[in-house]
């Protein structure tokens, strides 16, 4: 990586844990070359993540960073943002952190529509835990929890997303790096709850366990996963931004209660 994206990183917590052919990194480089398009003050900038291996992420960067409890991380997030509405927030998690555990707070992060922007690195499986299946991973797909392969259907994260109120949603796969990379800058911009899901692959605990063969192979897979990204809106071809609206954000509706309270000299109970 050029000595320019250095200043992001702490370098001293390197070389990372993750396995060869894993998908976090690739994020982690997308994500530090949008932070050199948008040049925030590195003071200003937050990362929180979970559990799991997406939540490393939060270990390597040199911003003010949050390494919080599995599923918690939105939670913690929203706390942050609340308190500093100035920060600029931006929380990694894994699929099974974001849609298990932590289903509920992404859905209630999604509705108040609290200016930050969610990455869900999605590998369809707990990849740190073992390989159990996730939320995310699809119908028949083999785990160490589903050894003759899942009963149950998958979340679509986006269709999750966008139903419960988020005003930016996209989904990009691993091999669109340089898409990743301006999503990002988009999703940061924009005022309000943006999420971004990232198809990653597992080559360790999901590719192995599902023969889907090497990272490079499973890379080609990942076209059929987004391809399958429309929503109900004749958008099956379609990849990278799916859905922005404008709506009020959470921490402004929030000031402005307070103002109105401060009007009035108190509540009226």
């Amino acid at each position: 990586m050029c000595a320019v994206y250095h200043k992001y990183l702490r370098l001293d917590h390197l070389p990372h844990i993750w396995c060869p052919g894993c998908g976090n990194g690739i994020v982690m480089g997308a994500f530090i070359r949008a932070m050199e398009d948008l040049k925030y003050d590195q003071n200003e900038v937050v990362v929180v993540s979970g559990i799991g291996c997406s939540g490393r992420i939060s270990g390597y960067l040199d911003f003010n960073t949050l390494h919080t409890t599995h599923g918690r991380a939105l939670a913690f997030a929203t706390g942050i943002k609340a308190a500093e509405p100035r920060l600029k927030i931006f929380v990694f998690m894994g699929d099974g952190d974001a849609t298990a555990i932590g289903g509920n707070h992404l859905i209630h992060a999604c509705r108040r529509n609290i200016d930050m922007t969610a990455i869900i690195i999605n590998n369809c499986t707990f990849g740190m835990t073992g390989g159990q299946f996730s939320p995310m991973t699809p119908k028949g797909k083999k785990a160490s929890t589903a050894p003759y392969g899942t009963v149950e259907r998958n979340f679509d994260i986006p269709a999750l997303a966008q139903a419960a109120g988020a005003t930016l949603v996209a989904r990009v796969g691993i091999y669109q790096v340089n898409l990743l990379r301006e999503l990002i800058v988009k999703a940061s911009h924009h005022k309000g709850f943006a999420l971004l899901e990232v198809i990653s692959q597992c080559p360790v605990n999901y590719g192995r366990r599902n023969q889907m063969g090497d990272p490079a192979e499973m890379l080609e897979d990942q076209k059929g996963i987004i391809k399958s990204a429309g929503l109900g809106q004749g958008l099956e071809n379609y990849f990278g931004q799916i859905f922005q609206s404008e709506q009020p954000e959470f921490i402004e509706e929030y000031n402005k209660m307070i103002v109105q309270a401060q009007k009035k000299g108190g509540c009226d109970v």
